[in-house]
């Protein structure tokens, strides 16, 4: 069966000076495929993250993405041609209300034939608690609030991948469970493509997706779905402890 392919990451090197953090490193994701990236703190999945949005230049090999050569394009550019980003630490802005900052990308371009009200009703749907604090400021939702109001923003304008940097940092055990139903349930009902970036076993074996490990860099394991869809095979085949 022929590959659906939405992102090619082949041969990729990226570093910060003379420094190179990223080494040969390639992958590829299909569409409406869930690809897990793991690794312990500093081994440079960040990185490489933002090497995909263009945030890092690529020292060497190349990015492609629904069969366009992106290595050189700008992070706007590559915003707008269908890459959403939800950066560890979730950068939600404090001082605006939860519906202005879903509202934010909206603000910031224009999108022909785009209902507003209609995705904001979706993604009110998946997420209940935005609605209900709708009009309250960021600064006043808990962490897992916060997860939540970030991947909705980075849903507003139907994005073909999302890339999420940790989602399961600080938060609950039962929010973190609810992230990872709606991520898998976007992915098999709706069709949508994400990369999490993830220490979460839990969270890990819940998405039921492939995943890859990153060791200082370099990518050292390739692990399908199978493979580590409990806890007990995850943890044991990819070596973390939580």
């Amino acid at each position: 069966m022929k590959k659906d392919l939405l992102l090619k990451i082949e041969n990729v090197s990226s570093g910060y000076g003379s420094t190179i953090i990223i080494n040969n490193f390639s992958f590829e994701v299909e569409k409406g495929q869930i690809l897990a990236i793991t690794g312990s703190n500093g081994m440079g999945k960040t990185t490489l993250m933002k090497t995909i949005m263009g945030l890092i230049d690529v020292r060497q090999g190349s990015i492609t993405f629904n069969n366009e050569d992106i290595t050189n394009s700008t992070p706007d550019y590559r915003s707008k041609s269908g890459i959403g980003y939800v950066p560890q630490g979730r950068e939600i802005f404090s001082a605006l209300t939860v519906e202005q900052n879903i509202m934010l990308p909206i603000y910031t371009r224009k999108k022909p034939n785009f209902d507003v009200a209609e995705k904001l009703n979706e993604i009110y749907s998946l997420f209940p608690i935005l609605k209900e604090k709708r009009s309250a400021n960021g600064s006043s939702l808990s962490g897992g609030q916060q997860q939540q109001l970030a991947i909705a923003r980075a849903l507003i304008f139907d994005p073909e991948i999302i890339i999420l940097d940790e989602p399961a940092e600080g938060i609950q055990p039962s929010i973190v469970s609810f992230i990872g139903k709606i991520l898998s349930d976007l992915s098999k009902n709706s069709n949508k493509t994400f990369i999490v970036v993830e220490q979460n076993i839990s969270l890990i074996s819940q998405l039921n997706s492939d995943c890859i490990l990153v060791e200082k860099g370099i990518l050292t394991k390739k692990l399908k779905s199978s493979e580590i869809n409990t806890v007990e095979k995850a943890r044991d085949l990819l070596s973390l402890h939580n």
